[in-house]
Parts: C-alpha cells; structure tokens; sequence
C-alpha cells in the first residue's frame, strides 16, 4: 500500500520544486500543472522531463480545454474558439481537428492528461463556473461533441477526460467555492446530464473526473466525488467506464470545506474514486497529512484496502501506458496551421438587427471593457478582443465609475461595451446604461449570455474569437 500512488497535487514555481521530486521517487502518482508553472513550451518541457524522470510512471495533468481555460495559453489568451463556439459551429470535424491540435501541443510539451473535454450540458444561464465551456444546451449536441473531442486528442496519445460527472450544468452556484446542488428528478437527470458522458466513454476516454455537487435525486447524503451510487453504480456499473476516476480538486469548497483536504481524499476514495487531484500551491506537509489519513483509514476500517488497491492498480496503469506512448514517435504539430478561421468563429455568434445597422454606419468605434472578476476556473488571462490588440479607452471594474468610463465616448463615435456575463453584474448594467445615455453603443457579451445587456454573444472570449470580434466591428 502507497497512499502517494493516488494523490495529484499542484505546487508553484515553473522548475521541480525538491520535495515533489523526492514524493515522486517515493512513488506519487503524479502533478497537476496551472498557469503559474508554464513560462513557454521549452520551460514546460523541461520541468515534464524532470518530473518523469523522478517518477516514469506519474501522470502529468494540466487543465488545457482549448478556449477560455487555457494554461498553455494562460500569459496570451487561447488561439483556439472554445466548445461553445464549436457546438454552434457543430462541425463534429472541426471539433475533432481542434482536439487533436490540442493534444499534440500538450505531447510536445511532455502533458499525458489534460483535463478535458466539459461535457456538462449548460442548461442553467445562470450558471457562474460552466458557461462557454460547454459545448451547448443540448444534450444530443453535447454528446456528439464530446465524443469527437476525446477522439481527437486521444489520437495523439494524451489522455482525455470527461467532466464533471454527473453533470455540473444544471447549477447556480460554483463548487470552487460553496456545494452547489442539482434539484432536478431522476429522470431528468438521466435523459439530460448522462447522454455526453456515455458518449465520451464511448469513445474511449481515458478518464472521467467527478464534480463537488449534490445531486439528491442519485445521492441524497454525499456529493458525487463521494458517492458510491453515483461512482460506482451508474459510472462503473450502469455506464461501464473502466478507466480513471480523477476527483476535481480537493481544495475547492465543494469537496473539503469544514472537513478538511485529508477526510476528503478519504472519502473520494471510499467513494470510488481513483486519481486525487489535490489543488493548486500544494505543500509536503499537506501530502504527509492526506498519505497519513489514508493509511489511518485503512487501519480503522473506513477505507477497504481492496478499494485502495484498485485505486492504485488503475492510476500505475495510466502511468505506465504514457510512459510507452512517450517512448514512441509523437504526432507532426504544424504550428501554421488554421483549423478554425476568425471569419468562421464570427459566423457563430450572435448578433442582433440592432447592432448590425449600428455597424454599418461609417463612424469610429471605440472600445469600452467591463473586467468582472476572474472565475476561478478560468484565473487571470488576456481575453477578447483585448488579447487580439484591441485597446480600451476605459476598463470597468466592480468598484469603477460609471460617468467616467461613459464620458470616455467622445461624440459622434459608436461605443462598443465588451464584457463577460453582464447579465450578471449590476454594476455592469449600470455601466452600459450611462454609456447609452451619451449616444450608441453596441453591447458584447463574450460569456454565456442572459436575457439582457448582449447585442453580440460570442459565447466565449479566447483571443481567437476576440480575433473574430475584431473583424467583424472593424475599426
């Protein structure tokens, strides 16, 4: 028995970090890489060489999705469009191209997991940590999607995986930081949530990674990171997933608030989980405190040592499969290559008679950019059409002032107000009200949009489709 065989923690710093060299030579099952450990893809080869060389068997993850949550991209904003955008496009080929793209500039870089695709079906607007990283509304549409994503990045021998099962679509709130609960019926549930994970296993993926959610109508006692119901009756069972089982991270809200990051592993692995991913600035003394709690579980009978083998037994199958794929020839990344163009990103979004009238008079634009809070998934990073080159004539934060950012309109010029998710932010509200009320604007809304303050819904904001933005305003 190796408690460390099953834990995947993060650290800081773009270089191997000594005590995580010496838990991997001790037989930790892998890392989790953040934006804050990439510098470039020479850098983010050579901290993968020297963590493979410690373990050979570990798996290096990293949360690369192909649009807003990007960390190879995480300094310069995403060239790639993002599921929502490619579930408008609905190109199952171009979403399978874009994977593929994906996987090989994660193999080149030395990545064997990155964790994706979302398959979570966006059916709640409100939904403040899924949103653009869903491929869309439709189950059906999801489901076709997820399938093409795992296929394709899996053709270049990096691992993918599904999330977040059961399904983190129907929620409004965000697991990083409280439980969220999905209320809707068994049914429901089944018919809605289930179709893209089915898919994706399916297809072959790899791994599937468990959501800090409450579902009452599968589980009415635990979150489904901790369910067995939810892990091992419908997942293992019903759907017939036989790879990894990787938790969302451990540190977040939803999984160890009042509890504590060792009695959550604990339960993850009760539960049925295999691969923990334990969160971002990790330290050694936290991973003697989740090994020490695993192995005090066992002795006192709350964990069945036969479930922490099997944990083992699939996490040391991953690792060693990588280690066969790295040893092979890795797949031709043409880094020329265009696989979704800007005019066919522009293509998708949504754009009101409104705006179209309003941008069809010959007059200046000028940029206006509301900066809400990042979400925690996405963190810090250039978006939109500000990652693309376009500059602001004023930025807007929660605590900004509306007048002034509306007087830095000069007279006769369109404003174009870019934000995320304004729907959501009264303060944003307020400021595109003061704005219109000095002349024109046209309002984007580059995350999931609501039912008002979206003239242009872009339904994301990597620096692709701010690239597709930025073509279709003009200047």
């Amino acid at each position: 028995m190796n408690p460390l065989a099953v834990l995947m923690p993060g650290f800081e710093g773009t270089t191997l970090p000594a005590w995580v060299e010496r838990r991997l030579r001790e037989g930790m099952g892998g890392v989790c890489l953040f934006g804050t450990n990439v510098e470039s893809p020479e850098q983010l080869r050579t901290l993968t060489d020297a963590i493979h060389a410690a373990n050979p068997r570990a798996i290096v993850s990293i949360d690369e999705e192909g649009g807003d949550v990007s960390r190879l991209y995480q300094h310069a904003g995403s060239p790639f469009p993002g599921k929502a955008v490619l579930g408008r496009l609905d190109d199952a080929s171009a979403t399978q191209a874009v994977a593929a793209r994906v996987g090989a500039e994660l193999r080149a870089v030395g990545v064997d997991l990155t964790l994706a695709p979302d398959v979570d079906v966006n059916s709640n607007p409100r939904n403040p940590v899924i949103g653009v990283r869903s491929f869309g509304t439709d189950p059906a549409l999801v489901a076709r999607h997820a399938d093409a994503w795992v296929r394709g990045v899996q053709s270049t021998g990096v691992s993918a995986c599904a999330k977040h099962f059961p399904g983190h679509g129907d929620t409004s709130a965000d697991s990083h930081h409280a439980l969220p609960v999905v209320d809707a019926d068994e049914a429901t549930v089944r018919t809605r949530e289930l179709p893209p994970f089915a898919a994706a296993i399916a297809a072959g993926t790899d791994t599937v990674m468990t959501s800090h959610i409450m579902v009452p109508a599968l589980d009415a006692d635990l979150p489904s990171t901790f369910s067995r119901p939810i892990l091992g009756g419908l997942l293992r069972d019903e759907l017939g997933f036989d790879g990894v089982i990787v938790t969302d991270a451990l540190d977040m809200a939803g999984a160890s608030a009042g509890r504590g990051i060792p009695a959550a592993a604990v339960l993850a692995l009760a539960g049925g989980s295999d691969l923990l991913c334990i969160g971002t600035a990790n330290t050694d003394d936290q991973m003697g405190e989740i090994a020490a709690a695993i192995e005090t579980a066992v002795v006192a009978g709350d964990l069945d040592p036969a479930r922490l083998a099997d944990a083992e037994r699939r996490c040391a199958g991953l690792g060693a499969r990588h280690a066969e794929v790295r040893a092979g020839e890795a797949p031709h990344l043409d880094t020329d290559a265009s696989i979704v163009p800007a005019a066919s990103v522009a293509g998708t979004f949504a754009v009101s008679d409104a705006a179209r009238a309003a941008l069809a008079a010959d007059r200046p634009r000028v940029w206006l950019r509301l900066e809400p809070a990042a979400n925690m998934a996405v963190g810090a990073s250039p978006w939109g059409p500000f990652a693309a080159g376009a500059a602001p004539a004023a930025t807007l934060g929660p605590d900004g002032d509306p007048a002034a950012f509306a007087a830095a309109v000069p007279a006769g010029a369109l404003a174009v107000i870019v934000g995320k998710d304004n729907h959501r932010h009264p303060w944003a509200l307020d400021a595109i009200r003061a704005v219109r009320e000095r002349g024109e604007a046209v309002v984007v809304d580059m995350g999931w949009p609501g039912d008002e303050a979206a003239d242009i819904a872009t339904y994301g904001a990597s620096r692709l489709v701010g690239a597709a933005l930025l073509e279709l305003i003009g200047q």
